[in-house]
């Protein structure tokens, strides 16, 4: 779960780095911050589990086991890429690690999770579907929709909320009554948990209870991370100029760092973990250097093949 955190981190750190450059023409949601809720989540899931993201998806597809260099080179808007190079940093798709989607209209995505979660049962599959959406996404028709559907339906799917408390520059109090989103459950009968979204073994220990739940037959669950983005709502700049927000408000989150909680327990867990850590961030941006260079490299898509891939060209197995 370190080694998941610290790579998207690095990975987004770059990302932040060569964006003024202009050879990525595709907004960037950024999670840095963010990093210990798909983290924690993928822990417990497998291959064959399925996956759907909104806008800010970078850390689920990584954490998830998607391919890096494929993600860098969408996202320069090369042939190489997850999605041909034709659909940026928004739509990353790689079915092959049960990445099924991610897409930027806001909530479209718990619709389209909750459809493969029925599909799934339909096939009397034992995988399970995680839905990620932020908290603005909760304010949607379709997350209630969804919701109820899955409910009445028992369907293998959890419903993973990461409230940053923020829509694009409107504060959550400014948009909803003060009580959590995991309450939203209960009308639907749905389960509801609120956890600290910083804390990636908190992250893993109520995710994998609900993920286990869905697993046997039990039926959907609610969860909300409460977490917060570093930079921008889009983009690899600081945004406190602007006055939603306060330089202090978001140093006091940069004290809750995900990365440093967890490596903090680790050096008290493993005599030389010092070291370790060096190895491991040394082993990523190796690796993160290598995807730049292959995404810089590949080359652009064919305009005439602007319409391939829009329809799969064979029945995708989810065994």
């Amino acid at each position: 779960m370190f080694r998941s955190m610290l790579t998207t981190r690095i990975v987004e750190l770059e990302i932040a780095k060569e964006y003024p450059k202009q050879e990525m023409r595709t907004p960037v949601h950024l999670c840095i911050g963010q990093e210990a809720p798909p983290a924690g989540i993928s822990a417990s899931l497998t291959n064959s589990d399925l996956v759907v993201s909104g806008h800010r998806s970078h850390g689920h597809y990584i954490s998830k086991g998607g391919n890096i260099s494929s993600m860098i080179a969408e996202i320069y808007g090369k042939v190489t890429g997850c999605s041909k190079g034709l659909g940026g940093s928004q739509h990353l798709v790689d079915t092959s690690v049960g990445f099924m989607g991610s897409a930027p209209i806001l909530g479209s995505t718990i619709s389209i999770g909750t459809g493969l979660a029925l599909g799934l049962k339909m096939l009397k599959k034992t995988n399970v579907v995680i839905s990620y959406f932020g908290d603005s996404a909760t304010e949607e028709g379709i997350f209630h929709e969804s919701l109820n559907f899955a409910s009445i339906h028992q369907l293998p799917i959890v419903f993973a909320c990461e409230n940053n408390l923020y829509s694009t520059h409107t504060a959550l109090a400014k948009r909803q009554p003060k009580r959590n989103i995991s309450e939203l459950g209960k009308a639907h009968l749905v389960p509801g948990f609120t956890v600290d979204g910083n804390d990636v073994r908190k992250v893993f220990e109520i995710s994998k209870t609900a993920i286990d739940r869905a697993r046997r037959g039990d039926g959907p669950s609610l969860i909300e991370f409460m977490t917060y983005r570093w930079l921008e709502h889009v983009g690899p700049n600081s945004d406190e100029d602007l006055g939603y927000r306060t330089k202090s408000e978001i140093e006091e989150w940069k004290k809750h760092d995900p990365i440093e909680i967890e490596s903090n327990r680790l050096a008290l867990e493993i005599p030389d973990w010092a070291n370790q850590r060096l190895k491991i961030e040394n082993e990523i941006r190796f690796e993160v250097n290598l995807s730049f260079e292959f995404a810089k490299n590949s080359p652009f898509p064919v305009p005439l093949n602007l319409e391939s891939g829009i329809y799969p060209e064979k029945v995708i197995s989810y065994a």
